[in-house]
């Protein structure tokens, strides 16, 4: 039969993720595409304690942060549109409440910390290669947080000094966690803003820019996110309404190929097991009172416990909870 389509396949990568070690996820919001799934499915995962992170430099500060330990003060913080905000920090970090932002930013570098430290491989993925400073002060800004556009000088990085840059990183980060795998990746969602010809441009600088990294070294490596999306599926039919970032099918398809890379049978099972309970929680029924919910119920609670038993390492205390406060309602 003839094929109608290029299909990119891939090798089994010899450091599966499983529901022993630990992994982090940092980067473009196509970095919680992924991750997000893995915690769907209970694995030990963190994903983007700085929030979305989309250009090599913010990632790279993000992580010297994480590393160093270096929590933010006051005077780390700025004020705008009755919020208080980090501009190293994505905007869901913001509040109007100073406190609130400070406890929530230093919380997560400590969690973040402690999770690098013990992680067995790390997920980086760049969307773009254009930043912005802040014009006043030269400072990095990750996060323009809806500014007036005049505050921000932009500019686009080269290969030259990502690539010098992170190789200093890297360093610091072996030194850190020595057992660390890191996986680069390109998020295949265009910058359209940026216009067709310097999206591309952007994306060519951060391809070229991580294999020159890669081959140097033995604990990295790179997963086609970007390729997959434009060159297997290659298709206006995998893309939101958007057209410019990919649709929930797409998104599955290229889960589904991280799993067959990174993920190992014995996980997979497992995985479709929580699954089931996840969506059991989900489920919203039509007629709540009824003997059929009830034993829906209780047939939850049972295979919790089974769980429980067969995967102590697995938390389902939150599904637990759900299902007998739905039996208290009854």
């Amino acid at each position: 039969m003839n094929s109608f389509r290029t299909e990119i396949f891939l090798e089994k990568m010899p450091f599966p993720i499983d529901y022993h070690k630990k992994t982090v996820f940092i980067g473009s919001c196509f970095t919680e595409n992924i991750g997000n799934k893995l915690l769907e499915n209970k694995l030990p995962v963190l994903v983007n304690p700085f929030g979305v992170l989309y250009n090599p430099k913010s990632v790279l500060k993000a992580l010297e942060i994480i590393i160093d330990k270096k929590n933010i003060s006051n005077k780390d913080l700025n004020f705008e549109n009755d919020k208080w905000f980090s501009f190293n920090h994505h905007s869901s970090f913001s509040s109007p409440n100073k406190k609130e932002v400070l406890n929530k930013i230093n919380s997560e570098i400590d969690k973040a910390h402690n999770y690098l430290k013990e992680a067995q491989s790390l997920f980086i993925t760049f969307g773009t290669s254009w930043y912005f400073k802040l014009i006043r002060n030269n400072e990095l800004v990750a996060n323009c947080h809806k500014l007036p556009a005049n505050l921000f000088d932009r500019k686009i990085l080269k290969i030259k000094k990502i690539v010098s840059s992170w190789n200093q990183l890297i360093k610091k980060l072996n030194e850190f966690n020595p057992n660390l795998k890191i996986v680069f990746t390109v998020s295949p969602i265009r910058h359209w803003k940026d216009g067709a010809i310097n999206n591309q441009l952007s994306k060519s600088i951060l391809i070229v820019a991580i294999h020159e990294i890669i081959k140097e070294y033995k604990n990295i490596s790179y997963f086609p996110s970007y390729e997959l999306m434009m060159d297997d599926l290659r298709d206006y039919r995998f893309y939101d309404d958007d057209f410019l970032h990919p649709n929930s099918q797409a998104i599955n398809y290229i889960w589904d190929k991280f799993k067959a890379a990174f993920i190992e049978e014995e996980t997979v099972h497992i995985s479709k097991q929580v699954e089931k309970i996840v969506k059991a929680v989900n489920h919203r029924p039509f007629h709540p009172e009824t003997n059929s919910y009830h034993k829906f119920l209780n047939l939850n609670l049972e295979k919790i416990k089974q769980l429980n038993l067969k995967y102590p390492f697995i938390d389902f205390s939150k599904e637990e909870l759900h299902f007998v406060n739905e039996l208290e309602k009854i």
